[in-house]
Order: C-alpha cells, then sequence, then structure tokens
C-alpha cells in the first residue's frame, strides 16, 4: 500500500460539505457512513456525550420517529487546521427543521484520514453560538 500523504484544505472541505450536505436532506445512510464507528458527539441539547456513532444513531432514529426532518443547513465562517492525518473543521451552522424552528450554533469536527485511507469524522462538538436565542 502507498503511504499517505497529510490532508490538504480540499480534503477536509469536501469532506465537510458532505457531512452538511447530507444532514440538510436528512440523508441518515450517508450521513453516518462519514462518522467512524467510534465518533463521539458532545452537543449541547443532550445531557451526556454519545459515546460512539450507534448512541447517535439510536438518538437521530428517535428524532425521525417524532417526525423531525432538516428542512436547510448552511454553513458559514469556516476554519480548517490541518494536523498530518487528522483537521479540525470549525463552522457556524444555521439548521432550519421541519417545525420552522431555527438554530444558530457553533460547530466543531476532527476528521481523521485511516490506514485504509479513508477520511472520517472521529468528534463532533455542537455549542450555541454566543447572542443566539439557544444560548440564552
Amino acid at each position: 500500500m502507498t503511504e499517505l500523504s497529510g490532508l490538504t484544505q480540499e480534503d477536509v472541505e469536501v469532506a465537510a460539505a458532505g457531512v452538511v450536505a447530507a444532514f440538510s436532506q436528512t440523508d441518515t445512510e450517508t450521513y453516518f457512513a462519514s462518522f467512524s464507528p467510534d465518533a463521539t458527539f458532545v452537543f449541547h441539547t443532550e445531557d451526556r456525550r454519545l459515546e460512539q456513532r450507534a448512541d447517535y444513531e439510536a438518538l437521530w432514529q428517535s428524532w425521525l420517529v417524532e417526525g423531525w426532518r432538516v428542512t436547510e443547513c448552511l454553513s458559514s465562517n469556516q476554519s480548517i487546521q490541518l494536523l498530518g492525518d487528522t483537521a479540525v473543521f470549525c463552522h457556524d451552522v444555521l439548521t432550519t427543521i421541519n417545525t420552522g424552528e431555527t438554530t444558530l450554533e457553533r460547530e466543531t469536527i476532527v476528521f481523521h484520514r485511516d490506514d485504509a485511507g479513508s477520511l472520517l469524522a472521529v468528534h463532533e462538538h455542537l455549542s450555541p453560538l454566543p447572542d443566539s436565542p439557544e444560548s440564552r
């Protein structure tokens, strides 16, 4: 197998755009395929850290059963830190769901390229953006 060099800005931009696009379409399969099975998740809306992708998938399924769907997700103010085969992607995310509720949050996604060459998210942290309704 050929040794891979570090990640590029474009690698991370493409991976992040894929995550945002899948989320904005409530495309469950594509969205979760973007995350490593051992990915962790910290969401300000949850009372605990989700220790693996399966935990988040179960939570997501409960939302779908309740009728939840994303109708729009816009990413702005993007920042990427390249760290060899790992990268930290930060952005502001404006999300609207089918009830008309809109949230403005700050999100960090850590991506890592594994030995097989796959670039997957290994951690996601979501917090309210200061001065947004969720932060009050």
